[in-house]
């Protein structure tokens, strides 16, 4: 069944003193871009994360954050801790700052206590603990579920294009099957128009060789037949139908089948010379682009 690239799931969870929260969710993309906000004192669980989100999908713009926080404290109220190197290194800088600016003739305000401590890194929300080992083992542990509801989710959108690209697909079916008909009725024709229109050359013009004439109109009749334009789209038609059939990733050979679609449906309105067939292979391009838009999402 068809899978979107689109979808939602979060999940909350509790274990080895913390509790967390999880947040997912993707839009469409041409391949897989994971965007990861994570809190930066959890050794090594963003490696380990990137690889589980890769094994797990495929395509599409994916941002995952994370919020954790130790059991008892409010979320954002994690024990703060001072980094001494940090402090270290922006008063060191804040005293070049301050020794060139007086080279310079010029006067700076003094920096207050909390100037500093805003300096990115001088504190740290972090965890007292020094071994961050059991927390990413309890979230890796939670991963999973998280990633269930997550497929789920992107199951149920890709159900319901599925249910949308075959409805359009059913359209252009029934459009070629029109255009089939217009195409014969024109065919019957062509004879007659041939006839005319040579009598009419004839008519107008001395010393023209019948035969050669006749081969030209001859060879024009065969440039304007769409019966292989036509034999294309349903073939287009039946690979279509088979890709949403599929499991797994077709979003890309989705991608390449409309190109080929609309490659069929413009020479079908170059060849058409007839209102009725270029207005059919008009509604067939508008269904195509339709489609093109709701193939973007698959993954």
């Amino acid at each position: 069944m068809t899978v979107s690239m689109t979808g939602f799931a979060a999940r909350k969870g509790q274990g080895a003193g913390y509790t967390w929260a999880w947040d997912i969710r993707s839009v469409n993309g041409k391949g897989l871009d994971l965007r990861l906000r994570l809190p930066d004192w959890i050794d090594g669980l963003e490696l380990a994360l990137r690889s589980e989100l890769s094994r797990a999908l495929q395509r599409g713009n994916v941002s995952l954050s994370l919020k954790a926080s130790r059991d008892g404290l409010a979320e954002g109220a994690e024990t703060l801790r001072l980094n001494p190197a940090t402090l270290s290194a922006v008063l060191s800088a804040l005293a070049q700052i301050e020794d060139a600016a007086m080279a310079a003739g010029v006067t700076l305000a003094q920096p207050t206590s909390a100037d500093v401590l805003a300096a990115r890194g001088v504190l740290d929300t972090t965890s007292s603990d020094s071994d961050a080992t059991p927390i990413r083992t309890a979230l890796l542990a939670d991963l999973p579920g998280l990633l269930s509801d997550f497929q789920a989710m992107r199951a149920s959108e890709g159900a319901a294009l599925n249910s949308v690209i075959a409805a359009q697909l059913d359209k252009i079916t029934d459009l070629t099957g029109q255009a089939d008909a217009e195409a014969k009725a024109r065919r019957d024709a062509a004879p007659a128009t041939l006839r005319d229109a040579l009598a009419k050359v004839l008519a107008n013009a001395e010393g023209v060789d019948e035969t050669r004439l006749a081969q030209e109109l001859a060879l024009i009749a065969v440039k304007n037949d769409v019966t292989e334009e036509l034999d294309r789209l349903r073939a287009h038609i039946d690979a279509a139908r088979i890709l949403l059939s599929e499991a797994g990733q077709v979003g890309r050979k989705f991608d390449f089948l409309m190109q080929e679609f609309m490659r069929e449906a413009n020479t079908l309105c170059s060849k058409s010379q007839s209102l009725g067939l270029t207005r059919i292979g008009l509604d067939v391009k508008t269904l195509i682009d339709q489609m093109r838009e709701q193939v973007q999402n698959v993954e």
